[in-house]
């Protein structure tokens, strides 16, 4: 079997790719955790959290009329 794209097109598949894209792109958006300034892997997993505790808050307020 050869490397490549694969012969089908799956839509669940790329929905699930997609979803996971999108939340990169989003913690992107936060320059430190982009570079990674923190160095040490305890706050660098205590950054991600409190990005996504604002990313979860924005997306629930912009819901909201």
């Amino acid at each position: 079997m050869r490397g490549g794209r694969p012969p089908a097109f799956d839509p669940t598949v790329y929905a699930g790719r997609n979803v996971v894209e999108r939340c990169f792109n989003r913690l992107k958006q936060f320059r430190d955790l982009a570079t990674r300034y923190a160095k040490r892997a305890a706050y660098f997993r205590a950054e991600i959290t409190i990005v996504a505790a604002v990313l979860w808050l924005r997306q629930d307020l912009q819901d909201t009329p």
